[in-house]
């Protein structure tokens, strides 16, 4: 590239990615999160599974948009951030948390992971409430976390599985992503949280009886599909919000009444989402919360040498 396109083509990344940290994080990155220590791995290190799978952001974005859509399938779930989220009125602000809470928990110091994870079990002790037979509620409920952890990673890892390319992981590195991931969700208070694809397989068999859509969970869908602050940002969230449709369970769709084909999901849905998905790969090449995370990984290599 000659010297008088390499400027306009830099700046033009520069923007993209202040626009996708802005959509995805907001204004304030909060860096010393992820740049200090000198030498902390965090909770899982560079060398990770959970490092490679969450750094790339079209994978995440779409297995996240795909993990809302699955979760609110959850009746009790859905009940609690229904009633005790401003996900409504504030969807913004409630996709900038969730995902600085993922960054933060994966790429961030362990004391940040810490005071990360802490802070969200401290604000679960005091979400409680009735389901809609009447039967008590809490948050911090041991295996509603396990659920809200499984369909989260789960639907990460399909995510990247279809957007990463040749950085695809191979069968043992699907599972080795599972165990690692559950950690978050042991330390959130999860029980039996599955480590495999062959145990996530089996905990959806048993909990699938459980799940159903309610009018919360065509209500998530709606807002999904219109969220966005521009025009160029809902056109964005709409096409990774329509592959994130296309990586859900069949009977996930059929469950949330959506009936886009298989063609269109393949054919369309999919190639745009990857055609958009490059861009951002492109863009985040300079994210600085995954340089400072890698800079204070390696400051482990040089001090222990």
């Amino acid at each position: 590239m000659t010297g008088g396109w390499r400027r306009p083509v830099q700046a033009l990344r520069r923007r993209l990615l202040r626009e996708i940290n802005s959509t995805v994080h907001g204004a304030e990155l909060h860096l010393e999160r992820y740049d200090r220590p000198p030498g902390d791995p965090g909770l899982f290190g560079a060398a990770s599974v959970v490092w490679r799978v969450h750094e790339h952001p079209a994978g995440m974005l779409v297995g996240g948009f795909a993990a809302l859509m699955l979760q609110s399938l959850h009746p009790v779930a859905m009940r609690a951030v229904a009633e005790h989220s401003d996900y409504r009125t504030d969807p913004t602000g409630r996709l900038h948390r969730t995902a600085r809470f993922v960054s933060t928990t994966t790429l961030g110091s362990s004391a940040a992971a810490e005071a990360a994870i802490a802070g969200v079990r401290n604000i679960h002790r005091y979400v409680r409430g009735f389901d809609a037979t009447g039967r008590p509620y809490r948050a911090d409920d041991p295996e509603l976390l396990c659920w809200v952890h499984t369909a989260e990673v789960s639907c990460f890892l399909q995510g990247h599985q279809v957007f990463a390319g040749k950085r695809k992981l191979s069968g043992a590195g699907c599972d080795a992503y599972l165990a690692e991931v559950a950690l978050i969700g042991e330390l959130l208070g999860a029980d039996g949280v599955p480590d495999s694809r062959a145990a996530v397989a089996d905990y959806l068999t048993r909990v699938r009886g459980q799940l159903h859509a309610g009018p919360e969970s065509l209500e998530v869908v709606a807002l999904l599909r219109g969220f966005g602050r521009s025009g160029r940002e809902r056109l964005a969230v709409r096409v990774l919000t329509n592959a994130a449709i296309g990586i859900l369970p069949d009977w996930a769709r059929t469950e949330l009444g959506i009936r886009r084909g298989w063609a269109v999901r393949r054919l369309w849905d999919r190639p745009v989402a990857r055609l958009l998905g490059a861009v951002m790969v492109w863009a985040c090449g300079l994210s600085p919360i995954r340089a400072a995370a890698h800079a204070r990984a390696r400051a482990s290599v040089r001090t222990g040498g």
